[in-house]
């Protein structure tokens, strides 16, 4: 219990979004059998499936920014509760009509709009913590995340062959659900006031560009631009693995995609608590940095085992370590970098530079894999991710000289 002990403490509002989380993303069935859908339900190839991918996040690029922009200028519940509400309609229609190319395309509308609520969720977590407090914060949200999505996957592959409508209907209530507890529980949003001095670096800016405040952030760009790279390699978890195990095992693939998913999510479970206590000392550029190195070191696993079903769940442990080191990291980061009052547009801004970076990197992954097969797409997937370890170490080199006062309250812990 002393694991957990270490999210005592923190906003009454933080532990319902905490809540709103784990029923959410027990009805998340759909994202984790997206590929398998589009490649064993509607017979497209790998470089139909990345098309696919890449228009889908064209649409989510205006969306990333709207939201980035809705954050910052109206109430975040709401802008939550009223995108919530659009994709449940989606959802639940999805779940009535015969799966199609129309299904698809109301499960990307739910896509966008969820998409678009991403930049108040997670500038609320920011909002309503201190600095001190910010990775706990992250770490809860990240925990949230993972309970619910433990046993999602491993039923949406057992729902995918006869029963792939109670997928979507499902996600229609869980979010309904959670949009419930949201609106009627979350009653004040106001930020936390946050006199330390290393929160000097999040003081708002009003009326200025986001732009501008990038300009007077160049470790902020090195972030983003590593982060993309990363979040381009990280993709493939969900579009070249279960082509891979579909291609070796035939229709147990799914099944065996699902419960590896699954497991990911139980690890972060299990880990998240102990990873964020453990190393609640190492500063934030060293756990992003130690995630991405992670991430390759599963990818290679996959590869080097690929056929041996128990090493997929040997690879998924040690990739879901590197996970949670990236992920209890990035929120953080960020937040302590930059003002408050510009939370949700770098937020929309990180998304819309990280979609440019995986589209691209999408299709080619698909060329290559369906002309030279799956060992010559890994070798540049791992490349990919190397490229952000790269710039992972620049960031962990340079960040101390343009943000002192973070490093001195740190040493001041010690």
């Amino acid at each position: 219990m002393t694991i957990f002990n270490q999210y005592r403490g923190l906003r009454r509002e933080i532990y319902i979004l905490f809540f709103g989380r784990i029923v959410t993303n027990l009805g998340s069935m759909v994202w984790p059998v997206m590929t398998l859908i589009l490649s064993q339900k509607l017979g497209m190839s790998a470089s139909q499936i990345s098309y696919f991918i890449i228009g889908s996040g064209i649409l989510m690029l205006p969306a990333n920014l709207i939201g980035g922009k809705l954050a910052d200028r109206f109430n975040k519940k709401w802008v939550i509760v009223i995108c919530d509400s659009v994709s449940i309609l989606c959802f639940i229609v999805c779940s009535a009509i015969p799966l199609g190319i129309v299904t698809i395309a109301l499960f990307i509308a739910a896509g966008v709009f969820q998409n678009m609520e991403y930049p108040s969720y997670d500038a609320l977590f920011a909002d309503l913590s201190t600095t001190k407090d910010r990775e706990r914060a992250y770490s809860l949200e990240y925990l949230g995340g993972n309970l619910g999505l433990v046993l999602s996957p491993t039923i949406a592959g057992l729902l995918f062959e006869n029963y792939l409508w109670l997928s979507f209907l499902i996600s229609g209530i869980s979010i309904a659900v959670s949009t419930v507890l949201i609106a009627v529980l979350v009653k004040n949003v106001t930020p936390v006031e946050d006199d330390s001095e290393e929160a000097e670096y999040q003081e708002s800016k009003e009326g200025v560009g986001i732009f501008r405040v990038l300009k007077e952030n160049p470790m902020m760009l090195i972030y983003i631009l590593g982060a993309a790279l990363y979040y381009a390699a990280y993709g493939q978890y969900s579009f070249i693995m279960p082509l891979d195990m579909a291609s070796v095992h035939n229709e147990a693939g799914a099944v065996i995609f699902g419960t590896v998913s699954s497991l990911n999510c139980l690890a972060v479970v299990i880990f998240t608590p102990i990873i964020t206590r453990v190393f609640s000392r190492m500063r934030d550029t060293g756990k992003i940095m130690t995630g991405r190195i992670l991430v390759f070191a599963g990818y290679a696993v996959f590869l080097l085992l690929l056929g041996f079903i128990p090493g997929y769940y040997i690879a998924m442990l040690v990739f879901t370590w590197g996970e949670i080191f990236t992920t209890v990291a990035e929120g953080p980061y960020v937040s302590t970098r930059m003002p408050a009052s510009h939370r949700g547009r770098i937020n929309g801004v990180m998304s819309v530079i990280s979609a440019a970076v995986f589209g691209p990197v999408d299709l080619v992954v698909g060329q290559l894999y369906d002309n030279k097969g799956s060992f010559p797409t890994w070798v540049l997937i791992l490349s990919i991710t190397l490229s952000s370890v790269a710039l992972a170490v620049l960031l962990r080199i340079f960040d101390k000289k343009a943000y002192p006062k973070l490093y001195k309250a740190k040493e001041e812990e010690k």
